[in-house]
């Protein structure tokens, strides 16, 4: 069995030891071929490190790191090019003085390089990398080659902190502002990312804060208020967004025929430690980890993350969610400023086409942000707009298990309330555990917000990830929710305007439970029905199928 590079982004250590590799590198062809600046935002965790490093590879001519690949043969003149590789992953930023050390750290390294014999230089950052990549391409007499990973981490890193998070945006907007002044000495430009922050008001009163225009700092115009609307992306219109172009939907991750061809024999043995055929193996793998889409058109792709923790360590966990819900939508929710029960539509979120991708800081909709750093994905396109849902079982259970405490306690004032008791309940065969646990979550819910009643249930529903599916079809019509234990299935039809006799008989005139009755498990309905005054569960009836 081969090692599962976990945490490795180096494509020359990757290649050099005993690693699994998924082969990415005709999309690194396609790209190097072209002269275009590029932009590319995936989720964290995707492999967009291991891209770039695998770019710096091909660029700097290694051509022994790309034997037995595409690359060996889409590739017959190998030249060796300046690579400026920067990669802002590799601290903390808390305010600008952060970002300017991080960019000097890099530069310093190009400097050893590039002009060892001059002095040490007190300029600003974006000036150094000017002189830098014009130096470079007079000394090596090849155009330069950029590649700057994680563009955008300053950024989110700062994202609650007003003034830190401008300065850091103003520092950037003249820092990558020098891409487009230094175009005649450039042979490749790429910038990933997870977000592309779009228009922003951007408070740029500091005297150093400008934009790299013409080879000399240029400050910004304010307007009255002494703001100026900005965008680290306003200087760069040359950059082509591949993020949601289909042609480049599997650039990072792996998609189901890369996973088989791949790691069939990985497969192999964690379905033995599960005690699962390959096909009921492939099937949970698909249902826990695959689902994501980063074009209309484009197919599902697996988070490669959550992938390589589960073939090395034979066990289905929640990998990539483990570094929790993002902070800034916990906060929203306390605030009261975002609904989580947009998450319960059973037709998904819907967002328009031309918001997908800007995400505008101070910005009370976090729709295109969650999009863009994973939470969401593209289900569905109509009319000009997006649906988006969650990708897997992996996302869904463990986000929504993150905001229902939240979004609960902000409700109830003083008392946390966890999905997992709801799941504890049916799987100890308790019904009216169940239903009484639904009516007291429904009885702390305000007056003025219980009008959403269906939205509220099917909300606690959607939070049992794995073990429920809300709006569920049949051949004949839709039950509200069907839940799945190992030891039974539990159907549930509920009656805003009508008796618990009335949910159970359509229960049995729809044939919800149907599709549930070859195996070998219990199946039990569940009919119940709202007061129309305390608009809560008034009653219910439990009834053995068959």
């Amino acid at each position: 069995m081969r090692e599962m590079p976990i945490g490795i982004q180096d494509f020359e250590k990757l290649r050099t030891g005993d690693y699994a590799y998924v082969d990415k590198t005709e999309y690194v062809y396609n790209l190097a071929r072209t002269g275009t600046p590029f932009f590319l935002g995936r989720p964290r965790r995707f492999g967009k490190s291991l891209l770039v490093s695998t770019l710096r590879a091909y660029f700097e001519g290694k051509k022994e790191l790309f034997e037995g690949l595409a690359m060996e043969k889409l590739e017959k003149d190998w030249i060796s090019y300046p690579v400026f590789h920067i990669d802002l992953n590799v601290m903390a930023y808390r305010n600008v003085d952060d970002l300017e050390a991080g960019l000097d750290a890099n530069l310093r390294q190009f400097e050893k390089t590039w002009n060892p014999d001059g002095q040490p230089t007190r300029s600003a950052s974006a000036v150094r990398f000017y002189d830098l990549i014009q130096t470079a391409c007079e000394k090596s007499g090849q155009k330069v080659v950029v590649l700057i990973d994680e563009y955008d981490r300053p950024l989110t890193q700062t994202m609650e902190r007003g003034k830190e998070n401008d300065d850091i945006r103003s520092a950037l907007k003249g820092f990558y502002g020098v891409l487009k002044s230094s175009d005649r000495w450039l042979r490749f430009v790429l910038l990933t990312g997870v977000t592309k922050f779009s228009k922003v008001t951007v408070n740029s009163n500091r005297p150093e804060a400008g934009e790299f225009s013409s080879g000399a700092f240029q400050p910004f115009a304010h307007d009255a208020n002494g703001d100026r609307r900005a965008s680290v992306f306003s200087d760069l219109n040359m950059l082509r967004d591949i993020s949601m172009e289909n042609a480049y939907s599997g650039i990072c991750g792996i998609s189901a025929k890369e996973l088989e061809d791949n790691f069939g024999a990985e497969l192999e043995a964690l379905g033995a430690c599960n005690g699962m055929t390959y096909d009921e193996t492939v099937a949970e793998m698909k249902r826990q980890y695959d689902g994501y889409r980063f074009s209309k058109q484009g197919e599902g792709i697996f988070n490669p993350f959550s992938v390589l923790n589960t073939l090395a360590k034979k066990e289905f966990a929640y990998y990539w969610f483990k570094t929790g819900t993002p902070t800034f939508l916990v906060e929203q929710i306390r605030q009261g400023s975002f609904d989580p029960l947009r998450f319960a539509e059973p037709e998904g979120v819907r967002i328009p086409a031309e918001a997908i991708d800007d995400y505008r800081v101070g910005n009370d909709n976090p729709i295109p942000l969650l999009y863009q750093s994973g939470y969401l994905t593209i289900a569905g396109y109509k009319n000009n707009r997006y649906i988006l849902d969650f990708p897997n079982e992996e996302v869904r259970y463990g986000f929504l298990n993150e905001l229902l405490p939240v979004y609960t306690y902000r409700l109830r004032g003083h008392e946390e309330f966890f999905a997992d008791y709801f799941i504890d309940d049916l799987r100890a065969g308790s019904v009216d555990g169940f239903m009484t646990r639904m009516r007291s979550f429904f009885a702390n819910i305000p007056y003025e917000l219980n009008d959403q009643t269906e939205r509220h249930y099917q909300l606690v529903f959607t939070l049992l990830g794995q073990y429920a599916r809300a709006e569920v079809h049949s051949a004949r019509g839709r039950t509200d929710a069907a839940v799945e234990t190992p030891e039974a299935v539990y159907v549930f039809e509920f009656k805003l305007n009508g008796t618990a006799e009335e949910a159970l008989k359509q229960i049995d005139e729809k044939e919800y439970a149907l599709p549930y009755e070859a195996g070998n498990r219990k199946v039990i309905k569940i009919g119940a029905e709202f007061d129309k005054d305390t608009r809560n569960i008034s009653r219910w009836l439990v009834a053995l199928d068959g």
